[in-house]
């Protein structure tokens, strides 16, 4: 994504992320999703409880690794694109996820970090078997204060398709 030199574009539609139901989604939609940054007391802290490398949890032993410095686990910045998703993307559609393509810790994150996430919809694919939902496919982007992706995922989210009652109230309103 970000190394297709394309800029995010709004998106084609004026459905906001959160009430959108499978078909409301089109390939090559692509959204940008809120900044955060992150502390060494987080890294520390999610690194303590989940992932305790020294360099996750102690700031001396880091500055001595291959990293120079404290930094966030992997499993902590999948956790906050997961976050970012739930807080901006997700809404009544989502139906969970048969699980992820890709996922890859492309640069380390560091305390002061400031994070934004990038997503683009690679397909949209209705189920064959279930016809009230589909596989929404995604390509998630987490990328730093200086426009370096740090975290690159692909997920497989099962999101249904807008129920018949929603669909007789939005043709009404139309």
């Amino acid at each position: 994504m970000s190394g297709s030199g394309r800029q995010t574009v709004p998106v084609p539609s004026d459905i906001p992320c959160p009430q959108r139901w499978f078909d409301d989604y089109e390939a090559g939609e692509r959204f940008t999703f809120g900044t955060t940054t992150i502390d060494e007391a987080e890294i520390i802290e999610f690194g303590r409880k989940f992932d305790p490398q020294p360099f996750h949890i102690d700031p001396d032993a880091a500055r001595e690794s291959i990293f120079g410095g404290l930094i966030a686990s992997g499993w902590h910045t999948g956790s906050i694109v997961m976050r970012m998703l739930n807080d901006e993307f997700l809404g009544p559609s989502s139906m969970g996820s048969p699980g992820l393509d890709e996922l890859r810790w492309l640069a380390p994150v560091r305390p002061g970090d400031r994070l934004t996430l990038v997503a683009e919809v690679l397909e949209v694919v209705p189920s064959r078997s279930k016809p009230d939902r589909g596989i929404v496919k995604m390509a998630h982007e987490l990328v730093n204060q200086d426009g370096t992706t740090v975290v690159r995922s692909v997920a497989n989210m099962m999101i249904a398709r807008r129920p018949e009652s929603a669909r007789s109230t939005s043709a009404s309103l139309g």
